[in-house]
């Protein structure tokens, strides 16, 4: 029986069910509310998605391309440009494959957004070819700065970009201004002598 008494309801004002009424009531009154904001938010969101036509600078040129909001530089590049220099090795960048400049500074193509990029100045690897190739792409043959060649490219902007603002840079600023960019043939050491002898006006 003391058990049983035990088990009672405390008598105080204080009830579960009208607490859970009152709960109940803010929860929708607060659904009412935000509806219209998410509503809005929904079709703002459906009104952005899907393709749009941009035009990016790539290498002096204007060019009209279809992207998603999602495309990134690299893809917009490759499949939409077909200028395939620039490699899609790793997503975040740590490769430095996809090296290509904007701005005249090294940024990895596979780390931005296409659209994120109109209205600057875009340079891939393919602009520093041609009948009068670069002197950068010159001293990697002269000095055997590849093997498989897959990772070439990135290294080439990215010693050109380098160069571009520290013309006069020693063998250790070589090296700590191209860390970005790795290699698994492990030319290095040819990289790091083409990049040299660039500096020296070969």
């Amino acid at each position: 029986m003391r058990d049983l008494e035990r088990l009672d309801p405390p008598k105080s004002g204080f009830s579960r069910r009208a607490f859970l009424k009152g709960s109940g009531a803010v929860a929708a009154a607060t659904a009412l509310a935000t509806a219209p904001e998410r509503a809005q938010a929904q079709e703002n969101k459906v009104q952005g998605a899907g393709p749009q036509t941009i035009e990016l600078d790539v290498n002096g040129a204007a060019r009209k391309v279809q992207v998603e909001n999602r495309t990134t530089l690299l893809e917009a590049l490759r499949y939409k440009l077909d200028l395939t220099g620039a490699k899609p090795v790793s997503i975040d960048g740590s490769s430095g494959a996809s090296t290509v400049m904007v701005d005249g500074k090294p940024v990895c193509a596979s780390t931005l957004l296409a659209v994120a990029c109109t209205g600057k100045k875009i340079q891939t690897v393919e602009s520093l070819g041609g009948e009068k190739p670069d002197a950068v792409c010159q001293q990697f043959v002269a000095n055997d700065g590849m093997q498989c060649g897959f990772c070439t490219p990135g290294f080439v902007v990215a010693v050109r970009a380098f160069l571009n603002k520290n013309p006069k840079a020693t063998e250790a600023e070589i090296r700590a201004g191209l860390n970005g960019n790795i290699c698994r043939c492990g030319t290095y050491a040819n990289v790091i002598q083409a990049a040299v002898a660039v500096v020296k006006g070969a």
